[in-house]
């Protein structure tokens, strides 16, 4: 294992349930905490795949991919994102979705 303390524990929970939305997610969120975010991405993709309606990631990945300079990949991501949120009737994370989009395409 590597990383913090918080890191470690995280993977250590994991090794329980290796497919916790919640548990991957935090473990990125600390990976992008070390200004690991290329690891963070990577962990919120897989999330993803498995878990697409897991809607804080999308709003995460997206502000990763702009850190990383891949404005098309972050534009996707939100849109995705979106249109989960309004699956979900999730109006708040809509209103965050919609916002970072429109500030990245402005």
């Amino acid at each position: 294992m590597t990383g913090t303390p918080r890191i470690q524990q995280i993977q250590e929970m994991l090794k329980n349930e290796p497919n916790d939305s919640f548990l991957n997610y935090a473990l990125a969120i600390e990976y992008a905490k070390l200004n690991d975010i290329k690891k963070a991405i990577e962990i919120i993709e897989v999330l993803l795949q498995r878990d697409e309606n897991y809607l804080g990631a999308y709003y995460q990945l997206g502000h990763y991919y702009e850190q990383t300079e891949q404005p098309e990949a972050a534009i996707s991501t939100y849109n995705k994102g979106i249109a989960i949120a309004k699956q979900q009737n999730n109006k708040k994370t809509l209103g965050e979705l919609n916002e970072a989009l429109w500030m990245l395409e402005d």
